[in-house]
């Protein structure tokens, strides 16, 4: 395999991640926006856009999105509000991470869904921050080879397990 093959079969691995990932915050911001506005918590459009950019950034993201309709909902709203906003952060995060993430990875970057699950927790407990970080574009590299091995390998009459 030439230099030229493993930059673009990498390129190509990474671009499909990234549409995977933008597909993802805007499913995410979508849901925010529905979610924000029900509730009529001030700036809903705003908080969603947020929440759909942050998303780019693995699990802090998320929380930092969390915090301006949070504040927004217990200024206009009160208490009940706001506690309701944590409710709908909680649903959201819950249903993206174990549902709608994992099938858009395994769909756009043919990530299997339990490795989309496990991988971030098993490289986040190895290498903490940068481990949660680099799981998915990490993932989508190693299973573009993968499917790239067992085509060759196909097309040598082999079979790989």
């Amino acid at each position: 395999m030439e230099w030229n093959d493993h930059v673009g079969l990498v390129a190509g691995a990474l671009k499909d991640w990234f549409v995977a990932r933008l597909w993802d915050s805007l499913f995410l911001g979508a849901v925010w926006w529905v979610g924000l506005d029900a509730l009529h918590v001030p700036l809903a459009p705003l908080w969603a856009v947020l929440a759909g950019l942050f998303q780019f950034v693995p699990h802090i993201g998320p929380v930092v999105a969390l915090v301006g309709p949070a504040i927004a909902a217990a200024i206009a709203g009160g208490e009940q509000r706001f506690f309701l906003v944590l409710a709908l952060y909680a649903a959201i995060t819950l249903f993206n991470g174990l549902a709608i993430e994992p099938l858009l990875f395994k769909r756009v970057a043919r990530i299997p869904i339990w490795a989309s699950v496990l991988a971030p927790i098993a490289l986040g407990l190895a290498f903490s921050f940068w481990g949660v970080v680099l799981a998915a574009p990490l993932l989508a590299v190693y299973y573009a080879y993968w499917a790239r091995a067992a085509r060759a390998s196909a097309g040598r009459g082999g079979s790989r397990g």
